[in-house]
């Protein structure tokens, strides 16, 4: 390295520069501190080259800023001009309403100013007077705003401390390629990460649509009957099915077996869920184990390639142990089914796995989505969502979300798992890889992974290392073994991390390294040369490679018959004619068009908190700071993820009012789980195990039931009064009654009834002084941040979701992030990580998610929402959240009966309005919901959490414009039930009825209706002026799509065939 500078004395300065440059090398070499000669330093800046060095040598430059200016205390100093600062602040972007619209909306609510509508909302006894985000125990106090483009700069330099060296580590995270096509075209989409999870059918097909190619795909690999819509990660997937193997068996028999050969964290997360359901978890080895003799094991767990990298054909151990009456779940690379026998063709009652490697990054452990399939009898116990065939009113075929009275939402207690939630956007972008590079693409990928092992293996033996993966039974790993070698495996890894390169470390002796996609040539060449320097080979890298006569070497041995696959995959049309980009970009942009999503209108849905989700805090997520590291990389190399961690967990302290916080959970659902575990696990180590009795109010989040049984725990019900309030006197006789077993009660502030119970605080004590804990669900966070908090009120434990409240998008159905916070003496018990982050006192309940951060990768965006924002920002736009909800109330009250306000007629952030009374008129909320897709507006959300109702929630993010758009549109649909009401209108053929009207309809033929055209498909002015969203299908048959449940794409034949079983079903 040379630095060149003009001098007077330029013979002189070039040899400095050299001196200065010989410095550089020497310290990059041996990664030591920065120690610049001080005369060199001050005199090569003083030249005037400062902007030279800054770009030749960024890390140096970063020790060497004599000036030592602090960009965000100028643009915070409230003393200097307004006029002087930068003006691209997040605040004015995200909030909706500007000024002149705030004051018109407080005009029609009545009030003079935001603040006294606070007062008028929130009791007194529980709003914070002052900002009490300045919380003084914080180590990092919320800052003040910064402008977006400073946030994102020191932002940039957080992530510029994380190191990414080359990763072999494996252990079900490997790099991968993202095609860009799908970069720019779906993950950097708002059209697709700002959409919800398709509850409602007919806005949602071109996302439905891709699901079921994903499902599809899954099943083409696996060779299995059935697939869900994606699990949360690899890990959850493994805990699924052990739930799904001891809901086979009824729960009768108590012991699960694991293979020792499975993933650490796979183990570590599925004995966590097992001992809360009282099932004994046995870690086996499988080829040693005698499955005859035992007829209480209701599943066998196995991994395929192992936690070696050898790959097996588990088809004889696999009858043996259905012999012995065992379900077998297989944990399989999704990868190596391209080449590999799948787990249905070995008998596997159940596949699980990763789809990390289809092109999605590793991002320091997620989000990713984990897939999961099996046999068609046992559909109904699978977890998750499913994706389904159906046809519409007009007899077309249309898709929609099967089986939804498997929802935990519907059966709450009765629920045999908690997920209520997916993976959708990795889904989905996992499902567009498989179709980019179809199935000769993922075959040609697989193989080459498959060679890259081969060529380490070989020269490996050359090099006289012993190893354990030693045959052609293998894919992406090999494993060596270090006992009697000359260096350990900690030795091992450090040697190979001053090179820049990450190896596995699986115990004190053994060292596995894992290829992928996206390992070169010239990678193999680095990787090799370290082993080689380290044992003291005298052979050349290049000879010993060969690479130009591999071929013929013999060194590329074929697939053993016993683990091939000879079955064909993916043969549908779709994973075979999409391979060019332009035939890619026009299929990805034909799907978003059947999509309402932020990018059309304001998305109502209550208590699912659809703000925007601005471009400035998306960016950070696909820096390669942060895609490319791998969960169990070692700290030093995460430093900058490490520090936004922890900054982010301050943050949440602060505005929680709490001490402790994990950001493992990677769902909402998930952080109820891991809170209510966290409380579970504290009272075990008191010495109170007894304590297993959760209360729920019938107003709580509709989740909170699965996970209280899912915890362990036993449910009693909470009424609730006339108001939607928790029935404090019920409360207290149930409190009382069950105090000697009183663990928690579950509580969801403010209400999914949308009103901010006065009485919090004596329920609150109520629990306590009966030996409980309150555990606050925080899925209504957007209407306290910032004016009052869960340890304000006096809760113990709250989850919050990211994707509601701090910026994250829903990403049509996931991914989430649900981080718990907990006060004190709550701490010691959060979760864990077997691989990176154990816990040797035992304390820790154990782990929820395969990564001790959970789906890391996708953090940043709250970590900038928070710092871009603010701690005034943060307040604000939850003020501006309660002012939007209740000038919807206003406008709507007249027309719509409001089931649920405060003492002074003030709803939080969110209302309900109650339809039922229309239905001795024949129209349902259903009617009402489908209806407004015409007007081009999604659903509010359907008979949730009261049957028969809508309940809205339009954020802070909403301008009045779009507010009264939606009011209009609800009132105009007010205006046709009334109509049908009087007998203008006919009771079944009218617009409401045939709602929502797609194109095709609209412009085909014939039109039956007795209403024109314009009414069905223009019933206002607006809708022309800003484009209309079209339906691309009438309404959905539900019942048809459940009775003859068609899960993937079939083959043209077998598709009519399936319409016509469902016309005759009609019939």
């Amino acid at each position: 390295v040379f630095f060149f500078f003009q001098a007077e004395d330029g013979i002189r300065d070039v040899e400095r520069s050299r001196g200065l440059g010989d410095v550089y090398k020497r310290q990059v070499s041996t990664q030591s501190t920065w120690d610049f000669p001080k005369d060199m330093l001050s005199r090569t800046l003083r030249l005037g080259s400062k902007s030279l060095l800054q770009k030749t040598c960024p890390a140096f430059f970063a020790t060497a800023n004599q000036f030592n200016v602090n960009h965000e205390a100028l643009e915070a100093n409230p003393k200097i001009p307004a006029s002087l600062k930068a003006s691209d602040f997040l605040l004015p972007r995200h909030l909706g309403p500007n000024d002149v619209e705030v004051s018109k909306m407080l005009n029609t609510l009545g009030v003079s100013s935001v603040q006294q509508l606070i007062e008028e909302t929130i009791p007194a006894s529980i709003l914070m007077k002052e900002n009490y985000l300045e919380n003084p125990a914080a180590i990092f106090p919320i800052p003040p705003a910064k402008a977006e483009s400073l946030a994102l700069n020191s932002l940039k330099e957080i992530a510029k401390k994380n190191k990414i060296f080359k990763s072999y580590i494996g252990c079900g995270f490997n790099p991968s390629i993202m095609p860009k096509v799908i970069l720019r075209n779906v993950f950097e989409n708002p059209a697709w990460y700002t959409s919800y999870t398709p509850y409602q059918a007919e806005c949602s097909q071109g996302r439905l649509e891709a699901l079921l190619h994903y499902q599809t795909m899954i099943m083409e690999l696996t060779k299995l009957d059935i697939a869900n819509a994606s699990l949360l990660d690899e890990a959850t997937a493994a805990a699924e099915a052990m739930y799904m193997c001891n809901a086979l068996h009824d729960g009768e028999k108590k012991t699960f077996a694991i293979s020792k050969d499975c993933f650490p964290q796979n183990i570590h997360l599925v004995k966590t869920r097992a001992a809360i359901i009282g099932v004994n978890v046995e870690v086996i080895d499988p080829m040693e184990f005698n499955f005859a003799d035992r007829k209480d094991i209701s599943g066998v767990m196995l991994q395929n390639p192992d936690n070696h990298g050898k790959v097996h054909d588990y088809t004889e151990l696999i009858q043996k142990i259905k012999a012995s009456g065992a379900s077998v779940a297989i944990s399989a690379d999704i990868m190596s089914l391209a080449i590999m026998k799948p787990p249905g063709e070995m008998g596997a009652d159940i596949a699980f796995g990763s789809t990390q490697r289809f092109g999605l990054p590793m991002s320091f452990g997620g989000p990713n989505a984990g897939y999961f399939a099996t046999r068609d009898e046992l559909k109904r116990k699978m977890p998750g969502r499913i994706i389904g065939i159906s046809v519409d009113s007009h007899g077309s075929k249309a898709l929609r979300m099967a089986l939804g009275t498997r929802e935990q939402h519907i059966k709450r207690e009765k629920a045999t798992s908690n997920i209520c939630t997916a993976q959708a956007l990795t889904a989905n972008m996992a499902g567009f890889y498989g179709i980019y590079h179809g199935p000769k693409g993922l075959e040609q990928i697989a193989n080459r992974i498959r060679k890259m092992a081969q060529i380490i293996q070989h020269s490996l033996k050359h090099f006289k290392y012993k190893l354990i993966t030693d045959d052609e039974m293998i894919f992406d790993t090999i494993t060596v073994d270090l006992r009697g070698f000359k260096k350990n495996a900690a030795e091992m890894q450090a040697i190979f991390a001053k090179n820049g390169i990450n190896i596995r470390a699986i115990d004190e002796t053994t060292i596995s390294v894992s290829v992928s996609e996206s390992t070169t040539l010239g990678d193999l060449q680095e990787l090799l040369h370290v082993f080689d320097d380290v044992y003291g080979s005298i052979d050349p890298i290049e000879k010993v490679m060969n690479l130009e006569g591999i071929e013929k070497s013999g060194v590329l041995k074929p697939i053993p018959k016993a683990i091939k696959r000879v079955s064909p995959f993916m043969q549908q049309d779709i994973y075979n004619n999409i391979h060019s980009e332009s035939q890619m970009l026009r299929f990805l942009y034909k799907l978003q068009l059947k999509d309402l999503s932020l990018t059309s209108s304001m998305t109502p849905l209550g208590s699912c908190t659809m703000k925007a989700n601005t471009t400035t805090i998306m960016a950070p997520i696909t820096w390669p700071e942060f895609t490319e590291m791998h969960p169990f990389a070692p700290k030093d190399q995460a430093a900058g993820y490490l520090e936004m961690i922890a900054r982010l967990k301050d943050y949440i302290k602060s505005i929680t009012g709490f001490d402790g916080v994990s950001l493992q959970p990677n769902s909402g659902a998930q952080g109820e789980l891991a809170g209510l575990l966290t409380i579970r696990k504290y009272y075990q180590d008191m010495g109170h195990s007894e304590r297993n009795i959760c209360l729920i109010p019938v107003s709580a989040h509709g989740t909170n039931p699965a996970s209280c049984v899912l915890a362990g725990l036993n449910l009693v019900t909470v009424k609730c009064d006339a108001h939607g309030n928790v029935d404090i006197k019920d409360l207290e006789e149930k409190a009382k009654k069950h105090a000697a077993n009183l663990c928690c009660l579950m509580i969801t502030y403010p209400s999914t009834h949308g009103v901010f119970e006065e009485g919090i605080k004596d329920i609150v004590k109520i629990i306590h002084e009966n030996g409980g804990q309150v555990y606050m669900d925080g899925a209504n966070m957007n209407a306290q941040s910032g004016l009052t908090s869960p340890g304000y009120i006096g809760a113990d434990v709250c989850h919050l979701n990211l994707h509601k409240t701090f910026g994250m998008p829903h990403g049509g159905g996931g991914p989430g992030v649900g981080p718990i916070a907990v006060r004190k003496h709550l701490t010691p018990y959060l979760p864990s990580n077997i691989v990176s982050d154990p816990d040797p006192e035992g304390k820790s309940f154990g782990s929820i998610a395969s990564a001790m951060h959970g789906s890391a990768g996708i953090l940043p965006i709250s970590y900038m929402y928070i710092e871009a924002l603010g701690k005034e920002g943060v307040r604000d736009s939850t003020a501006k959240a309660i002012l939007t909800s209740n000038y919807l109330l206003a406008r709507l009250k007249k027309e719509f009966k409001v089931l649920f306000v405060g003492s002074k007629g003030r709803c939080a952030h969110e209302f309900i309005i109650d339809l039922r009374p229309f239905k001795k008129y024949g129209v349902t909320e259903e009617d009402v919901a489908k209806r407004l897709m015409d007007y081009g507006f999604h659903s509010p959300t359907m008979s949730f959490p009261v049957p028969g109702t809508l309940m809205i929630e339009p954020t802070e993010s909403e301008d009045q414009g779009e507010l009264d758009r939606f009011c209009d549109a609800l009132l105009e649909i007010k205006k046709e039930i009334d109509e049908v009401a009087s007998g203008k209108m006919d009771k079944t053929n009218n617009p409401l009825k045939n709602a929502p009207h797609c194109l095709e309809h609209v412009t085909g033929n014939e039109w039956k209706h007795p209403y024109s055209r314009e009414k069905a498909a223009f019933p206002l002015p607006y809708i022309k002026a800003r484009g209309k969203f079209w339906p691309t299908v009438g309404r959905v048959n539900n019942l048809i799509g459940d009775k003859k449940l068609c899960p993937s794409f079939p083959s043209e034949y077998k598709y009519i065939q399936l319409i016509q079983l469902i016309s005759n079903l009609i019939n």
